[in-house]
């Protein structure tokens, strides 16, 4: 089972294979050092980066997301404030302190982190991490990231990563969903619902959706507010403030019925900009697609009725069945399918959520995956 939190992960921006991913790396990497016994003796680390994850390395921040990884950080929880001070810190001393602060290594300027235009043989987005003592390097790993935040070792590469649990209703396919949504009488949403009640309780699933929404929410907000240039060297202005401005100030006068168009875009641009800034971001399915799916929501909320939470849960659960389908029989990282692969994704997430919330019928809902059918 493809859990609905496999598909949306809060973290950070400005991607999800690149920052994500390698965050969670360096954090499993020390957890690993210390459970086998290494890490008291460990004097210096040093991380090598290859192929698609190296050549947009430093705009995607992974040098920074793996560093922050290694001192103890996760993307869901990391303060985002406290990031650039702890890179300052390493940079100006050649000193990381790892496991949370309880153990401090080497991490040199001119060796600690290495980008390569080679690729890994299994992936294009791979990174190895080594831990050394004495100047003997006293173990290593091999890490991909393929996608959506998630995380493979070497040893585990194409092996099955969902949960076994027996669940009630199972599909690997859209036809089989759209057979165990009509044998049972069922929703897209509730199928998906149940499946998660098999492996967590009720509370802790609407916790967690609860969460999600208030960080997509939380996200529009800052994004439709925060003015100024974007990172990075091409010095980008933010656009999602003007033309928050420019729609609240021509909201009373204009009577183009395509202006709702409009509002739903500049939430997509409110997200995508925090993304593009490092902010906390939700992965739906992934960082370079995360605004389409809460600026559909949005456009619900604003113009159609006010977002309850039974709502949100049937829109997040229904658009997950949708993304975990992609996720299984095609692919939902743009390494591998380009950008637009990711966009298409979401799209059709959003699209299959929203219809349930409209009262559409199931084959209204499945018309996403119908039309999938020869790939998913």
């Amino acid at each position: 089972m493809i859990s609905i939190f496999d598909i949306y992960k809060i973290g950070i921006g400005p991607s999800s294979s690149h920052t994500v991913g390698p965050m969670k790396a360096g954090k499993i990497f020390v957890d690993e050092l210390k459970q086998k016994q290494f890490l008291q003796q460990t004097d210096k680390l040093t991380v090598d980066v290859y192929g698609s994850l190296s050549l947009t390395g430093i705009g995607h921040r992974t040098d920074v997301a793996i560093i922050a990884g290694l001192a103890g950080n996760l993307p869901e929880t990391v303060d985002i404030d406290a990031i650039d001070p702890l890179i300052a810190k390493v940079e100006e001393t050649e000193v990381l302190n790892i496991d949370n602060g309880n153990h401090t290594v080497a991490f040199p300027a001119s060796e600690g982190m290495n980008f390569h235009t080679t690729n890994l043989e299994l992936h294009e987005n791979g990174m190895q991490i080594h831990a050394w003592s004495k100047g003997e390097k006293i173990f290593s790993k091999t890490y991909f990231s393929i996608g959506g935040g998630f995380i493979v070792d070497q040893e585990s590469f194409g092996q099955e990563s969902e949960t076994s649990q027996e669940i009630p209703y199972p599909f690997t396919s859209a036809q089989e969903l759209i057979q165990q949504a009509t044998n049972n009488g069922l929703s897209i949403s509730t199928i998906m619902l149940k499946n998660e009640q098999s492996v967590m309780s009720s509370d802790a699933i609407n916790t967690q959706l609860t969460a999600i929404w208030q960080t997509m929410s939380a996200c529009i907000d800052r994004g439709l507010h925060c003015e100024g240039l974007l990172p990075g060297p091409l010095k980008v202005h933010r656009r999602a403030p003007a033309l928050y401005k420019k729609l609240v100030t021509s909201a009373s006068t204009n009577v183009d019925p395509m202006a709702v168009v409009d509002w739903i875009n500049l939430f997509a641009f409110a997200v995508n900009e925090e993304n593009a800034a490092g902010g906390r971001v939700v992965t739906a399915p992934t960082n370079g697609a995360c605004g389409i799916v809460p600026a559909v929501l949005a456009y619900y909320d604003k113009f159609i009725q006010p977002v309850t939470e039974k709502e949100y849960q049937r829109y997040f659960a229904s658009s997950a069945a949708i993304g975990g389908l992609y996720k299984r029989n095609a692919s939902i990282s743009g390494a591998e399918v380009g950008c637009q692969g990711e966009v298409g994704v979401a799209c059709s997430m959003a699209a299959a959520g929203l219809a349930e919330l409209m009262g559409a019928s199931l084959n209204r809902c499945a018309s996403q995956l119908r039309s999938q059918w020869s790939t998913t």
